[in-house]
């Protein structure tokens, strides 16, 4: 029999989670007993899926105050952060044609704030503080009249940065400008709750959360100010016209379960992650040349973004690789031979943001875990210097 290769130490639950037990057993009945179209109201198979779906999006809603009414079902965030921007911005277009969003955002938020300048929207986008947050006097300064939407994410996916959201929602509301904030990485890990946020728009996703990918869903604001849209997927006029396309019990009944995990769990499971992030933070700091990305304390309990002096980013991810499965940066973009745009905003230079590195602890991992991907990092990084001392110089 051949030898069973064991699997590296999952430690990059900002790309994606493993699913939770709970979630799936949660979502198999929608799969083969209860498999009606939510759509079909004729019958009771469809009753049956549209009452799990009603459910789910009260469920939803609940966790962050807002109502069913307001939950608006995606294939992801990327999806609702299209649906988000692009809709709003012909919605409004006539108010005007100004939309400002931060350096530090995900390419699904920055790609299609891109598109709309090339239809004759300008797009300021600011820039952050060395530890990732943004200065809320460049975002005053920054409105104007013309201004229809600030787009400020609420944890970063790869630093884990939280900004101030609250305050960012206050600024847009006293001016009379919309906020929405991508929360994929923020849904189930903090608190969130839109009226107290002064949100209007929030794009929300599962496989973030330990719930199954292909799903999420955007939160849209129906008062003081009631929200308008463009959709931007047409054909049934499902979601209320928003967003066209036959709904998937399963995804929907996982997501809603997820997110009701995470925030029944939380308060716990912060407090246990952020003891494995500085369990692994107080080993690697012990080398000369390990910088943290972001600021050290308003992050994600998960979250440990490194910057190492003197090795390649590459060779770095390859030696951890057998041992230790993490990424340097987005998921979304890794496959990509560029330094990361987000640490790039912090000002780090093109060789530290090349050789980093983004952990991502999550639900499943334990201090033993830990402790072993710290020794491999430890002992790749000792390595990689030893070979660059070596090494002939030119």
């Amino acid at each position: 029999m051949p030898e069973t290769r064991q699997r590296p130490i999952y430690l990059d639950c900002h790309a994606t989670t493993p699913m939770d037990e709970r979630v799936l057993a949660a979502m198999m009945p929608y799969f083969t007993e209860y498999f009606g179209n939510p759509a079909s109201i004729n019958h009771p198979y469809g009753w049956e899926a549209e009452a799990a779906v009603k459910q789910a999006r009260e469920s939803i809603a609940n966790a962050i105050d807002a109502t069913p009414e307001e939950i608006v079902w995606t294939s992801g965030a990327t999806e609702a952060n299209n649906l988000a921007i692009k809709g709003a911005a012909e919605a409004y277009f006539t108010k005007g044609r100004h939309i400002v969003t931060v350096a530090t955002e995900h390419n699904a938020v920055l790609d299609p704030c891109r598109y709309l300048e090339s239809l004759g929207f300008e797009v300021t986008i600011l820039p952050v503080q060395s530890d990732g947050l943004l200065d809320l006097d460049d975002l005053e300064k920054a409105l104007r009249e013309d201004t229809i939407l600030v787009s400020v994410m609420a944890a970063n996916n790869e630093i884990g940065v939280l900004q101030s959201i609250e305050s960012i929602g206050e600024i847009c509301h006293d001016r009379g400008v919309l906020f929405h904030t991508d929360a994929a990485q923020a849904i189930g890990k903090i608190p969130l709750n839109v009226r107290s946020q002064n949100i209007d728009l929030m794009s929300l996703t599962a496989h973030k959360i330990y719930g199954p990918k292909g799903i999420g869903a955007l939160y849209v604001r129906r008062r003081n100010p009631r929200v308008k849209l463009a959709p931007q997927q047409h054909g049934g006029g499902h979601e209320r016209g928003l967003r066209s396309g036959t709904l998937c019990p399963p995804q929907i009944v996982g997501f809603a379960k997820a997110v009701e995990l995470g925030i029944s769990e939380m308060s716990e499971e912060t407090q246990r992650l952020t003891q494995l992030r500085q369990r692994l933070w107080n080993k690697l700091s012990q080398l000369d040349g390990i910088y943290l990305n972001g600021h050290p304390e308003r992050r994600l309990s998960g979250n440990l973004n490194i910057s190492v002096e003197g090795v390649d980013g590459q060779a770095l991810l390859l030696g951890l690789q057998p041992v230790v499965a993490v990424s340097s940066g987005s998921a979304c973009t890794s496959a990509k031979i560029e330094p990361s745009h987000v640490l790039a905003a912090l000002g780090r230079s093109e060789t530290l943001a090349y050789a980093s590195v983004r952990f991502g602890i999550g639900r499943f991992n334990t201090a033993e875990e830990i402790d072993l991907a710290a020794e491999q990092a430890r002992s790749t990084i000792e390595s990689l210097r030893r070979v660059t001392l070596l090494r002939p110089q030119a």
